[in-house]
């Protein structure tokens, strides 16, 4: 079955800015702030219709004259603008690639501001805007459409949201909103830039939203998403440059739930006295929306645990209306009293079935205070009596061991989630269940043929479901086309043969090395909060850190050494904290290096530009990679300064007036 690849143009297109003509001489042209910023896309069988909705603001006492600019797309062509003066609308103009580019050079020297050259080497639109009212918004609205390419494997949707040298202020309101409607089923989708929410109402249809407030965009919005008609497809996304390559993997099943696998399911619900008031009563509800969300060929337990342990059946059962009426009275009497018996209740949550997906739901707000208290001897108890069950574990409250939890979880398959004091236990619980309450896919495994495949992240692969997918980050020796296969348990053995191609040169995805680091460094930190400093691992994690740019408690390239020696400190002080806000803090973060969600950027300057880090260092942006070699002096704003401009420096030289930089095996350095 041929699949389809769809890609908007990978080239720095953005949101219109306004650059205003001031009401002084003295005083210098910067591009108006935004007080919204909305993006609409509709991409429907290779047509892509994109609206952009914004507001600017005048922050001068008088009206204003600006030139609204928008870089466009390759290929795209304007189908409305939408700005209206007098009772008039206003015409724009659009220009090509060549006089857009001397456009952006005229401004760049009369605003003395690199900032705008990153949308270098693409068509323009351009119109004057007048009058913008005084201390005022002026909203513009632009839409533009596109036929998109399409190649074979994976789907591409690129909004460069980074403006953050553009808007003096932070955006009130960023929000996109994409609806994907194709004739081929729709499997994974993905951004690693953002945390989106994905809504699918079926195989061909889906809604991708991100929302944020009060913001500064420091990255560009990039959506990935991928066509295959197969139960579960597969896509393949890869980089290499000089050394072994890089690859991230995407797999997502079908939304049809009538091919999911009979499931069992065991709820673990503390009930100790610490859980009193509204924490039972909202862990009750949410029991209550699992219970009813059971589907009939299911089987089920429930174990209420304080000082002791009480199982609603002796041994777990089938998920029948009578069974689920006397699990629903049994939920409506528990009551919060006692101790807490962390090792019994998981031991006891345990089956000897193996033919069956088992999850437990483990849920707890406390320290374990009764019958085995030891961590490490809980922790080791749980993995020797659990046979094949994937534990998905809620910390609730302030007053948890995050280091017991995240064992427990890790080691078994599942997730830590930690509810925070006074959040609602309800949403987090449900949303899971409905996560993993239709299996497809269970004891996964991959081969990758004949090309050898190592450092995979994360370790180990759980258990595929409806609406959610398989995302593993890794690097690559050997190179060509293979067969890849994909194996696990639907009912009985599946196995899926894919077709695929790890390439001997792959410039593109250049997101991928940076991210399968982040990923890489998250899990070796986590290895050190688990379980203890190591100097080997403390070594990788500062040559991963310095090679690509990411920070972390090792990381010395960026601060100096007294700086580096305590937040090495504090992170290791951190690490020994099992209880408290700041355990669940730096649990939490563990979780965003690792994949679990996306990490937020550092506060550190930091920039990656096509695959390369720039660290800013006194003043000055310099390629990570650059140790004391004989660079080539440019001067800011000169003729050879432009000259050297282009799409692909373009990006680099918007980093400021001060840089030093790799171009074509040279290493080039910006002056003022």
């Amino acid at each position: 079955m041929k699949r389809l690849f769809f890609l908007i143009p990978f080239l720095c297109f953005a949101d219109g800015v306004i650059i205003p003509i001031p009401p002084s001489p003295d005083v210098k042209p910067v591009p108006l702030s935004l007080d919204y910023h909305n993006v609409s896309v509709k991409i429907k069988d290779q047509v892509a219709s994109t609206i952009v909705d914004q507001a600017f603001i005048n922050p001068y006492r008088q009206d204003i004259e600006g030139t609204y600019i928008f870089p466009l797309p390759q290929d795209a062509s304007i189908s409305s603008f939408s700005l209206f003066q007098d009772g008039k609308k206003i015409s724009g103009e659009v220009l090509d690639k060549e006089r857009a580019k001397k456009i952006y050079e005229d401004i760049v020297r009369r605003m003395k501001d690199p900032g705008l050259l990153e949308y270098i080497g693409g068509n323009l639109f351009k119109a004057r805007v007048y009058p913008i009212p005084a201390n005022g918004k002026k909203k513009i609205e632009i839409s533009y459409n596109e036929i998109l390419k399409s190649e074979e494997g994976v789907c591409k949707y690129i909004y460069p949201l980074d403006i953050e040298k553009l808007s003096e202020k932070p955006i009130k309101e960023i929000f996109i909103n994409i609806e994907i409607s194709e004739s081929i089923p729709i499997k994974s989708i993905y951004s690693p830039t953002h945390n989106i929410k994905v809504e699918r109402k079926d195989d061909y249809n889906a809604r991708i939203t991100y929302e944020e407030s009060n913001k500064k965009p420091s990255s560009d919005f990039i959506l990935y998403y991928t066509l295959d008609s197969k139960d579960i497809g597969l896509s393949l996304l890869t980089h290499k440059e000089d050394e072994d390559g890089f690859f991230l993997l995407l797999s997502s099943p079908n939304q049809k739930k009538e091919q999911s696998i009979p499931k069992d399911i065991t709820f673990v619900i503390d009930t100790s006295g610490s859980m009193a008031g509204n924490k039972i009563e909202q862990a009750k509800s949410a029991l209550i929306f699992c219970i009813n969300s059971l589907n009939q060929d299911d089987r089920f337990n429930i174990i209420r645990f304080s000082s002791d342990i009480e199982p609603l059946f002796k041994e777990i059962n089938g998920a029948t209306g009578e069974n689920r009426e006397y699990a629903r009275k049994f939920i409506k009497n528990l009551k919060a009293s006692g101790g807490t018996n962390i090792n019994d209740a998981l031991i006891s949550a345990f089956t000897k079935e193996e033919k069956r997906p088992h999850i437990i739901l483990f849920l707890t707000d406390g320290i374990p205070t009764v019958g085995e208290t030891d961590i490490q001897k809980i922790t080791r108890n749980v993995v020797e009596n659990n046979k094949k069950s994937k534990v998905f574990v809620f910390g609730v409250g302030d007053n948890v061991n995050t280091n017991l939890l995240d064992i427990v979880s890790s080691e078994n398959n599942g997730i830590s989630t930690y509810i925070r004091e006074k959040e609602n236990i309800e949403e987090p619980i449900s949303s899971l269940y409905k996560k993993i309450e239709n299996p497809v896919l269970s004891d996964i495994s991959l081969s990758f043929g004949e090309v050898s495949v190592y450092d995979l992240y994360p370790k180990k692969i759980g258990d595929l479901f409806f609406g959610s997918q398989i995302i593993l980050l890794g690097r690559y020796k050997d190179y060509g086309k293979t067969s890849l296969v994909l194996s696990g348990m639907m009912k009985e053995k599946r196995v899926y043969e894919y077709n695929v191609n790890f390439p001997k040169k792959e410039k593109g995805n250049e997101f991928i090395p940076h991210l399968w680091a982040t990923r890489k460094i998250g899990y070796l930190l986590d290895q050190i909060r688990l379980k203890g400093e190591n100097q080997e691992i403390i070594d990788e994690i500062k040559e991963l850190s310095k090679k690509y740019g990411i920070i972390t408690p090792y990381t010395s390239f960026l601060v100096v050494e007294e700086e580096e020696k305590v937040i090495q400190e504090r992170f290791n002080a951190l690490s020994k904290e099992d209880v408290g806000k700041h355990a669940i803090r730096m649990a939490e973060e563990m979780f965003a290096l690792k994949g679990e969600t996306i990490a937020k950027p550092s506060s550190y300057d930091v920039k990656h530009i096509k695959g390369r880090t720039y660290i800013l260092k006194d003043g000055k942006w310099q390629d990570i990679e650059y140790k004391d070699k004989k660079t080539k002096k440019i001067k800011y704003e000169s003729d050879e300064y432009f000259s050297l401009l282009n799409e692909e420096t373009g990006k680099i030289f918007s980093l400021g007036k001060r840089i030093i930089f790799k171009y074509k095996e040279n290493w080039y350095e910006v002056v003022e």
